[in-house]
């Protein structure tokens, strides 16, 4: 039977974390590194400073912690596709699809990647996680722009960041430029007709690319 520990709450090591790391997000997307609050994530997790530092170290090693839970999360996604059993081109369009729909979830991820590069990535550098996850993407395209290759799908012989870069620039554009480009154009951009018109449009545009 687990303890109870500060706050009166029961001793959940595993949980705990979690809840903090759920609450951070949140925190440091909405206010940056800088303007994040630890006192308002323990106020919000029902813990205290000192536990966050046991767990975490410090501030920055929350928010870098943060930063590897958020591309864990669409890494993983992106293994439960099992793409590899799948025919190029719908591996291909079921990827695309899955990090349109990811980051239209997802906005804190746009906004905590943002606001990593006004810090020209400075803290991503200190992390080996984040790029061994961040390996695997690259991996899937290449084996399906190899596969589509091959058989013929595919005519033109591609780079795999090049295509990632394609796919992530357009879905993260989206999120991250919503309320200006809503404004400049008068268009809302979270409206289903308009999501779904510009799922089709990149899948299509990748795919255009691939075969010409």
């Amino acid at each position: 039977m687990a303890e109870r520990g500060e706050n009166g709450r029961k001793n959940d090591p595993q949980q705990t974390r979690e809840d903090i790391l759920l609450v951070a997000t949140e925190e440091f997307a909405t206010h940056g590194l800088a303007g994040g609050r630890v006192d308002a994530i323990a106020e919000k997790t029902r813990t205290s400073k000192r536990m966050i530092y046991y767990y975490f170290g410090s501030k920055e090693g929350l928010y870098l912690a943060v930063l590897e839970q958020s591309y864990r999360k669409i890494r993983s996604l992106e293994a439960d596709l099992h793409l590899a059993d799948l025919q190029p081109e719908e591996a291909l369009r079921t990827l695309i699809a899955t990090t349109f729909d990811h980051d239209e979830a997802n906005p804190d991820f746009v906004r905590l990647v943002s606001i990593e590069n006004i810090h020209h990535a400075a803290h991503m550098l200190r992390s080996e996680a984040i790029r061994d996850l961040n390996v695997s993407v690259i991996e899937t395209i290449a084996g399906i722009l190899e596969r589509g290759f091959e058989e013929g799908v595919f005519r033109r012989k591609a780079d795999p960041i090049d295509i990632h870069m394609l796919i992530s620039a357009f879905c993260f554009f989206r999120v991250s430029n919503r309320y200006t480009f809503g404004t400049i154009f008068r268009r809302d951009l979270s409206d289903p007709g308009t999501m779904g018109r510009h799922r089709g449009m990149i899948a299509d545009a990748v795919i255009s690319y691939l075969k010409n």
